[in-house]
């Protein structure tokens, strides 16, 4: 029979805990994932991994935590965008309209 293991946690005055590592371990949880809890009549609860749908993207979610350790790591390189380099951009992209919440399409109609 294989071993059980246990893990416990405490929770905050907000109700906010932290995954103990044989927890994240076991579930192969990283940054950003999400945990599905399930509530049984019997008030046993079971955490497992929510797998990814597929909208998300998970190198979106890569290069967001690079970049948020990036900045936590580095604020000297944050620099503000200069009024000039805004200037720019909208001089490229005036007049073309964007539709943000329209589908991306397979091919390139």
């Amino acid at each position: 029979m294989p071993a059980t293991l246990e893990a416990e946690s405490t929770l905050t005055d907000s109700y906010q805990t932290t995954v103990p590592e044989a927890v994240r371990c076991a579930l192969r949880l990283g940054k950003r994932d999400k945990i599905h809890y399930t509530i049984r009549a019997n008030g046993e609860v079971v955490l497992t991994r929510t797998e990814a749908s597929a909208g998300d993207d998970p190198v979106l979610g890569r290069f967001l935590d690079f970049m948020a350790r990036d900045i936590a790591n580095h604020p000297e390189r944050l620099r503000a965008v200069d009024a000039s380099f805004v200037q720019r951009l909208q001089s490229l992209t005036g007049g073309i309209e964007i539709d943000l919440d329209a589908a991306l399409s397979a091919d390139n109609e």
